[in-house]
Formats: structure tokens, C-alpha cells, sequence
């Protein structure tokens, strides 16, 4: 089973550790038995205020640094020609590493020009400080304004992703755009738990009905997930999911769960989510 996608001769993990709301020993902790076990995609945030025990982590692990795909967000506050680059050089020493693979601008921001902005973050990327820059929690709108008017060469925009929420806009244009797209919230905070076409889908595979919603996930063309977990059992879970395949017929009915405005992440700073009637997406 496939492992890695391949995005512009990137090895990207389909599976990655959320670090949201972790900190302390609890997340040094996860990372590490994380790694321990075999992932090799860590996500952070500087709003998580986290990055340092991520950091703590990850330097101590036997993991080379090399072999860990390392991505943080600038905070809506930082995204600023004039604090941008200083955030992130803050980020970096916090993570003990003089670059992280995939920086994100983690949530549009209006009080900022947009080109502004991105012209931060290429800045960031050719001082070397980030191999890969993106968005998240951007439209297809928005996405738009970024490679095609201001000409950045974002790789993925993280975005809530799970059974009842369909991003079938995003996806198409990751897709056409040889970008990913990376699915955050994916168990949409254990909501499927109690789902029963997840739930029986599980009984055949002999799966839970969040490693069926994983797999879901990442069978899906140009799609990786980072389901967070502090407990060690949920890690490993979360990780046990590429000993089996669904069908197309299953991959087609868990996307028909779709519902509208069926979104857990909707702050009053968010933008006017792209719309879809389509519930079919995850063919």
C-alpha cells in the first residue's frame, strides 16, 4: 500500500500527527511515539504554542530530521511584511531546526493586502527557511488570487476535511494545480464513531470506523490527513491503515454522508466557504 504521495517530486506522508491543543509533556510525548511508530508528517501551528515541545521531540528522536516533513502556520497577526520572516525565525528556534518542510498562511487574512502576504512567504522560502509554501483554510477563490494573480507556487491548503463535509471545490483545484490537499479535523472530532455505514464497513475489514474514514481519506487521489491524538493507542490506530482497501462503491457511500454546512471549524474570522452540491467527490 501506497504510503507517500508523489506531488512535484516531493515524497509528501499520507498520514500525519495533528498537534492541536497538545502541549507540554503530552505533546512531546505524541510526537515522539509518533515517530517511534513510523510517522514521519508532523503538523504545527504558532498559535498552538506548542513548536518548542514539537521541537523537544522531534531533536531527541532516533528519526533523522531529514526524514520528518515538518510544517507550521504564520498566525493571522504575523502576516505582515514586517513580522512574517521574524515569526518564523521564532518558529525555527522553538523547533530546533534551521527550516521546516511546508509553511502555511493559517487563515486569510483582510486586514493585510494578499500580495503582501504572499510575497512574505516567498520571501521566507528563498531565504531557505521552508522548502514548500501554502495556505489553509483558503477558498478556491482565494486559492486563485494566490497562483494566479500573484503567480505563488503554494503546494496545498489544509482544510477541514472529513465524511460530512464535502470539499469537492478544493479538491478539484488541488488536483489540476499538481497540489494536495490536507485534511485536518478528519475524524470530525469522533462524530463518525457513531456512524453506521463507518461502523459496519469496519466489522468487515476488522477496522474501527475511524481507521475506515482514514483510509477513506487517503485513498483518495491528492489527499493527506492529520488526525490528532495524545493517546498512544489512538496513534497507533490512526497509523493502521494501509493493510486494506475500500471499494469504489464504499468510497462513493461514505461520500454521500456529505451534508450541507456540516463544518466543526468555523470562526467568526473565516471566509464565505466555497459552496457544493456535488457529494460525490471521493470517486
Amino acid at each position: 500500500m501506497y504510503k507517500t504521495i508523489d506531488v512535484r517530486n516531493t515524497q509528501i506522508p499520507r498520514i500525519g500527527l495533528g498537534t492541536w491543543q497538545m502541549q507540554g509533556i503530552t505533546c512531546v510525548e505524541a510526537v515522539s511515539k509518533a515517530l517511534d511508530l513510523g510517522y514521519r508528517y508532523i503538523d504545527t501551528a504558532q498559535i498552538y504554542e506548542n513548536e518548542s515541545d514539537v521541537g523537544e521531540a522531534i531533536s531527541t528522536s532516533n528519526v533523522p530530521r531529514s526524514d520528518i516533513f515538518l510544517t507550521t502556520k504564520i498566525w493571522m497577526d504575523k502576516v505582515g511584511p514586517e513580522t512574517a520572516q521574524k515569526s518564523v525565525e521564532a518558529s525555527l528556534k522553538k523547533l530546533k531546526t534551521e527550516y521546516v518542510d511546508l509553511l502555511l498562511l493559517h487563515w486569510p487574512v483582510g486586514s493585510v493586502p494578499l500580495d503582501q502576504q504572499v510575497k512574505s512567504l516567498q520571501a521566507i522560502q528563498k531565504a531557505g527557511l521552508t522548502k514548500m509554501i501554502g495556505v489553509s483554510n483558503y477558498t478556491v477563490d482565494l486559492m486563485k488570487q494566490v497562483t494566479d494573480d500573484l503567480g505563488a507556487d503554494i503546494i496545498t491548503n489544509q482544510v477541514e476535511y472529513h465524511p460530512y463535509l464535502s470539499q469537492a471545490p478544493v479538491l478539484d483545484f488541488v488536483r489540476q494545480r499538481d497540489m494536495f490537499l490536507t485534511a485536518y479535523c478528519p475524524l470530525a472530532r469522533g462524530r463518525i464513531r457513531a456512524e453506521p455505514l463507518l461502523t459496519n464497513l469496519g466489522k468487515k475489514y476488522d477496522k474501527s470506523a475511524g481507521q475506515v474514514t482514514l483510509r477513506w481519506l487517503t485513498q483518495q487521489d491528492r489527499v493527506v490527513a492529520i488526525p490528532k491524538a495524545a493517546n498512544p493507542l489512538h496513534i497507533e490506530d490512526n497509523f493502521k491503515i494501509f493493510d486494506f482497501s475500500l471499494e469504489a462503491e464504499e468510497m462513493l457511500e461514505i461520500g454521500k454522508l456529505a451534508r450541507q454546512d456540516e463544518r466543526i471549524v468555523n470562526p467568526e474570522w473565516a471566509p464565505e466557504w466555497d459552496k457544493e452540491n456535488d457529494k460525490s467527490q471521493a470517486a
